[in-house]
């Protein structure tokens, strides 16, 4: 069965999740912008493009690697957070930042469980 990676949620969180990450990131100092400014958007924008990569794929179970991928980038972008937090470089806004990663987590664990119940 086809999957259309537009159709799902967890597709459309991380999509809005990148865009957030690119704006908090645009308050940074410059001297991060090939640093820490640099991996967390493409880490960010790593997690909906492998959710897309792994819907458009044949099996389940490749889905579900790139799902499982998808979740190590969403991991690496809470990191990436909590270390502005430790810099001093975060803004107002990474609690609520944080917060959205978790809920993402928490999304993708669901599709993720979806993906290990049905055969591939």
């Amino acid at each position: 069965m086809p999957r259309f990676h537009r159709d799902l949620d967890a597709w459309k969180f991380a999509m809005d999740l990148a865009a957030e990450i690119y704006n908090y990131t645009g308050c940074h100092p410059a001297h991060e912008k090939f640093g820490l400014i640099a991996q967390m958007r493409r880490a960010a924008v790593s997690i909906p493009s492998n959710i897309a990569e792994g819907a458009a794929r044949e099996t389940n179970r490749e889905f579900l690697r790139f799902l499982v991928i998808s979740r190590g980038s969403l991991a690496e972008v809470q990191t990436l957070l909590l270390l502005t937090v430790k810099l001093g470089l975060s803004g107002s806004d990474v609690d609520d930042l944080i917060e959205k990663t978790e809920r993402l987590s928490a999304i993708l664990a669901g599709l993720i469980n979806q993906q290990r119940a049905q055969k591939t």
